[in-house]
């Protein structure tokens, strides 16, 4: 199994955080904005590397799930199946506007700096709020009345005042800073770039070209009944795309009140679905 953060991050692979050779200093803005193709180039010199000449699936959800087509469009002679989850073909003109208010909140950061902060304080404040709301995308209403309800956080009462009253801000608060932790602003920015310009179809008349050349491999698809980040309809997209092509096709729409993080925490189902698509394809594997 192989996993590998992408180009752009800063989780291990080279990003804005990055040191540039040229200066000692991190790259900051001077990196090159990256796609969700380049991510999946990187990924292909890292597995020739490895020695790998074929995989037996390349699964991942959300952004992963853009990769998994993104290496079925354009690798597929290096795949034996492919597993998209809870993604799309295209970022949305509602996404877009998601992932813009996100960065606005840390340019709006004066800790910022134009993406120079490595040496002083960093646009904290920024990005809490780029990801309090990025967040809130991940959730459904279902799960946040399960969750949180309107249930106060410490207070037994209203303070009419503009400290934290309900537990959901309490909880938003809180995961922002804790992503404030491990996350690098600049690296927000990059990847969300990223996201906002995949569009599969680019280039071809039509989606189901996208896969006229992997028309021969089985495919996972799944998508959340609750998930209104990548709704059904974006699966159901892509699955009619798919048949268009030819490809083998398998299809569930998963019951779960958790939103896109379905894919996350719907652990017992995503399991026994994957395990069984895995042993039919392992048979065939060469």
């Amino acid at each position: 199994m192989i996993c590998s953060n992408v180009i752009g991050g800063c989780q291990g692979s080279t990003g804005p955080s990055s040191i540039y050779p040229a200066t000692g200093k991190p790259y900051g803005l001077s990196f090159p904005v990256i796609t969700i193709g380049d991510m999946v180039r990187a990924q292909c010199h890292l597995i020739d590397y490895l020695g790998i000449e074929k995989l037996l699936t390349v699964a991942g959800g959300s952004m992963g799930g853009m990769q998994v087509l993104e290496w079925a469009a354009h690798y597929p002679e290096r795949l034996q199946s492919a597993i998209p989850i809870a993604t799309t073909a295209r970022h949305s003109p509602m996404l877009i506007a998601f992932g813009e208010v996100g960065r606005q909140a840390i340019y709006a950061d004066p800790n910022w700096n134009q993406g120079d902060y490595y040496e002083g304080a960093h646009p904290d404040a920024g990005l809490a709020v780029a990801r309090m709301v990025g967040h809130i995308t991940y959730l459904s209403e279902d799960s946040m009345h399960q969750k949180f309800g309107r249930r106060l956080q410490t207070r037994e009462h209203f303070g009419y005042d503009f400290e934290t009253d309900f537990a959901i801000e309490s909880y938003l608060r809180h995961n922002g800073q804790r992503f404030t932790e491990r996350f690098d602003a600049n690296s927000f920015l990059y990847v969300t770039k990223a996201l906002d310009y995949f569009d599969l179809e680019n280039g071809y008349h039509k989606l189901s070209q996208a896969f006229d050349n992997s028309a021969n491999l089985p495919y996972l698809v799944l998508s959340f009944t609750s998930d209104w980040l990548y709704p059904a309809y974006h699966a159901k997209e892509l699955v009619s795309a798919l048949t268009a092509a030819g490809a083998d096709v398998t299809y569930l729409n998963i019951e779960s009140t958790w939103g896109h993080d379905a894919f996350l925490l719907e652990v017992e189902t995503m399991t026994k679905l994957l395990g069984q698509f895995l042993s039919r394809i392992d048979r065939h594997f060469h």
